[in-house]
């Protein structure tokens, strides 16, 4: 096992982040932070702005009001080095379907700009954790959506960022293929400490000790770990926390 990370700050910083769509507000005075080496879950419903953030925080879209640092660098001044130390999950599959498992990997790596040695040691490192050593050459089509998942996700940590932002990373796949990410990306965070924010509507993600962003209409309406976001509301799951900080937001 790796040594617990060294960085003082956060692995994410955002600050007063507010966004709008011509006059239409998606993201209203938005702040949290994610510790390097914690899981935290960015909870909300279809619509509720976790999408819109991650365009903000991926620089696909630009913010104009509020902060974001990455790892100490700001995303609007330092844009280059922010973006160095981020590995992303999108929403949407984003892989080469025609290509194979290690081109998708090798070409990634490249635009990393990763020497090719080190890229290979990478590479095959990656499709081994995730258990597809033996399909390296077969073309992505071939496999099934939960291994398409692993795959996006081991491209997403081949160059090993400090932050990786997940978005919606596990939905229409089966329970078993959701339990196998989820697994392997809270490994990433205890051993080498990976600052992760995965953004989801799943309730059944959260772990007791996981981080918990509630993200509603968005606004934040709680921060704090599942086990004081249960004690705060006085319920007895995740999702009737959830459902009751959103309708006393609604009434």
């Amino acid at each position: 096992m790796n040594e617990p990370s060294a960085e003082v700050g956060p692995a994410l910083d955002i600050q007063g982040v507010a966004f709008a769509y011509g006059q239409r507000k998606v993201l209203q005075d938005v702040s949290f932070q994610v510790p390097p080496g914690r899981f935290c879950v960015l909870l909300g419903v279809n619509g509720a702005g976790k999408t819109t953030l991650f365009s903000l925080l991926t620089r696909l879209f630009l913010y104009r009001q509020g902060r974001i640092e990455i790892l100490g660098h700001d995303l609007r001044t330092d844009g280059r080095a922010a973006l160095a130390q981020l590995g992303v999950v999108f929403q949407q599959p984003t892989l080469d379907l025609d290509l194979s498992l290690m081109q998708n990997l090798r070409y990634f790596a490249v635009l990393q700009g990763m020497a090719p040695a080190l890229a290979e040691q990478r590479i095959a490192a990656a499709l081994n954790d995730i258990g597809l050593a033996d399909r390296a050459g077969d073309k992505v089509r071939q496999l099934s959506g939960g291994q398409r998942r692993r795959l996006e996700l081991a491209r997403a940590l081949v160059h090993q960022p400090r932050l990786l932002l997940a978005d919606e990373p596990t939905v229409g796949l089966d329970i078993h293929s959701r339990h196998a990410i989820l697994q392997q990306v809270r490994q990433e965070c205890r051993e080498r400490g990976v600052g992760v924010l995965w953004a989801t509507h799943l309730v059944d993600e959260v772990d007791s000790d996981d981080l918990v962003v509630v993200l509603h209409q968005g606004e934040v309406l709680k921060q704090a770990t599942a086990e004081v976001l249960l004690r705060d509301t006085g319920a007895a799951t995740v999702e009737q926390a959830f459902n009751t900080l959103t309708r006393d937001r609604a009434a």
